[in-house]
């Protein structure tokens, strides 16, 4: 499989608590929900279609808990991400969590290197990542991403918890891109290997 990592970004690349001001307080932070003024009916289908090419998902503890607070409770058929949310296998990155309620979800409390390159060496499509970033951070420290799909929104905070941190060192290939009304840029990645540098 091919481990694809989808994540929403501010400007200055904040990724904590994008959907809603309780998501995630820790740290102190206090701008939870920044990307919903921003979210249209364009970034909807996107993000959609997107959600069809799944899999299976990879996800760390956090993000494991709100997602199965919500979509489980989602029954519209005609709901996509509910649906391959509720069906697909989902693999959960945890040290502490000792057992998962979701339907169709397998723990990872060892190595989590080692069993996501055994993931990606079966047969089959995309592994996707959603938010949880420390677990995108161990796997982008450890070249395991195939493909970046970022989301970045016009908005600065200054603080939070960020994507890329002092563990990342890498270069990337633009693949596609497209802005949406609500101002905000769509952009696909592949690994280009490590930064190179000259004289200008």
């Amino acid at each position: 499989m091919r481990l694809v990592l989808d994540t929403f970004l501010t400007l200055d690349g904040v990724m904590q608590a994008p959907g809603q001001p309780d998501e995630d307080p820790s740290g102190g932070f206090g701008h939870g929900g920044w990307q919903v003024p921003y979210f249209d009916e364009e970034l909807a289908r996107i993000k959609t279609e997107w959600f069809e090419a799944a899999e299976a998902f990879l996800l760390g503890r956090r993000t494991y808990e709100i997602f199965a607070g919500y979509w489980p409770k989602v029954t519209d058929e005609d709901n996509v991400i509910a649906r391959w949310l509720n069906a697909l296998p989902k693999y959960v990155a945890s040290t502490t969590l000792k057992e998962l309620t979701w339907e169709n979800s397998t723990l990872i409390s060892g190595d989590v290197v080692e069993e996501v390159r055994r993931l990606k060496e079966r047969p089959g499509g995309e592994l996707q990542v959603h938010g949880s970033g420390r677990l995108a951070q161990t796997l982008m420290a450890h070249d395991l991403v195939d493909e970046y799909r970022l989301w970045i929104y016009p908005v600065v905070l200054g603080s939070g918890r960020r994507l890329f941190d002092e563990r990342t060192t890498a270069a990337l290939r633009l693949v596609h891109s497209q802005t949406t009304s609500a101002g905000a840029i769509v952009a696909v990645y592949h690994p280009a290997g490590k930064p190179t540098y000259g004289t200008a």
